[in-house]
């Protein structure tokens, strides 16, 4: 099986105004910093916040077009493609069943069933959702939606391949995360038509590197966790490992570090929160900045559905890495207004205290002493160093750490 170009301009005419055509703008800001022009589609702007209802609206919309009575459709997903079907099946008038593993964060399922969707929980894994969903598929005559490894699927994620090119036709590389596959299948087969010449490479965590491995023939182990989950895919597809192979011109690996980056950078510079997966990406470019220098680089923002305390850890540890956010250990002797005289040498610094932790029993230092440890709010590592030499100039052992 595989899809054509005429799969996917059939889906676009499904989808035109039902779901967004997202802008896809340059970002002169992060270009400069990469060193390449970068063009972002905005797909984190969609209704469920995620790609996915694309291919789910295509696919239930050709369900419905084929005549054949539909008794409803069935899931399994614990994030965006839940979302999606369940979203556009309420729209259509359609049952749908969405089946979760049984830990789903509740905020994921009580979003799902605010869409209409019966929701299942079953199984520890993503896997054992999915061996539950087909179980149900078939005892009540549902018709199983698959999240990537679907033609019509895959059609649906194509549009934003067209949607790409018209707006910025001067685009020549693309760089697309890949889960199961889906996504860049769609869009390889939509621009291969329209602009044979452009480059298009697909970014998997390192720590879910299955199509990677698939297509590349290397046997990179799997993690267990990762914030891009979005792509946290064990098995690709298999529609989609060969349309991958057919229609994609490389495969890159990013890291958590890579990733958590990305997700800062957007926040900060383009004011759009992303999760994990919709910066995979923009990870790629900071990860390989010569590997596109100078190119004219689409990136599609897939996603924007992250939990809220992620993307606070996301923040703080990014503070922590570019020196804003810093933790130093002052050493004393233990006397009245010691603590005052610490806090007024830190202010006078410049620097803006955050937490305090005033050591006595857990220290290495004499019982005359005191172990403090200041969390700062800093400028950058320089200021960090200022910091402590300020510290150390007033009499006090002071260290960074």
């Amino acid at each position: 099986m595989s899809v054509s170009f005429a799969d996917i301009e059939a889906a676009a005419r499904r989808l035109q105004g039902h779901v967004l055509d997202t802008p896809c703008v340059e970002s002169k800001t992060l270009g400069q910093i990469v060193g390449a022009q970068v063009f972002l589609k905005f797909e984190n702007l969609q209704f469920t916040a995620s790609f996915k209802e694309r291919g789910a609206l295509n696919k239930l919309a050709t369900l419905i077009e084929s005549g054949q009575p539909i008794r409803g459709v069935i899931a399994a997903s614990a994030g965006n493609h839940a979302q999606g079907v369940a979203h556009h099946a309420q729209r259509l008038g359609l049952r749908a069943v969405i089946v979760m593993p049984q830990h789903t964060p509740t905020v994921k399922v009580e979003r799902t069933r605010g869409f209409g969707a019966e929701v299942v929980l079953h199984g520890e894994t993503f896997d054992d959702a999915r061996a539950r969903a087909l179980q149900l598929a078939e005892e009540q005559g549902l018709t199983f939606v698959h999240p990537f490894d679907d033609v019509d699927v895959i059609a649906g994620q194509g549009t934003i391949g067209i949607e790409m090119l018209q707006a910025q036709p001067e685009i020549d590389t693309l760089v697309i995360a890949v889960g199961g596959g889906g996504l860049i299948s769609g869009i390889a087969t939509a621009v291969r038509q329209l602009k044979p010449g452009i480059e298009i490479v697909g970014v998997q965590t390192s720590r879910f590197p299955a199509m990677v491995n698939a297509i590349q023939g290397t046997s990179h182990p799997q993690g267990s966790s990762t914030i891009a989950e979005g792509i946290a895919v064990g098995q690709p597809g298999l529609i989609t490992r060969e349309l991958i192979r057919q229609r994609v011109d490389d495969l890159l690996l990013v890291d958590e570090g890579d990733i958590e980056q990305a997700v800062l950078m957007l926040l900060e510079i383009e004011k759009t929160v992303t999760e994990g997966a919709g910066a995979a990406g923009l990870a790629a470019l900071l990860k390989y900045p010569q590997r596109f220098a100078g190119r004219k680089v689409g990136l599609v923002l897939c996603g924007g559905n992250i939990d809220p305390l992620l993307l606070a850890a996301i923040i703080e540890r990014g503070m922590v890495r570019a020196g804003r956010l810093a933790r130093i250990r002052v050493g004393a002797r233990d006397t009245p207004g010691v603590l005052a005289r610490i806090t007024a040498v830190v202010g006078a610094a410049g620097a803006n205290i955050d937490e305090v932790h005033h050591q006595r029993a857990f220290s290495t230092l004499s019982a005359q002493n005191v172990e403090v440890e200041l969390v700062l709010q800093t400028r950058n590592p320089a200021h960090v160093q200022e910091v402590v030499a300020a510290l150390q100039a007033a009499g006090f052992a002071a260290s960074g750490y």
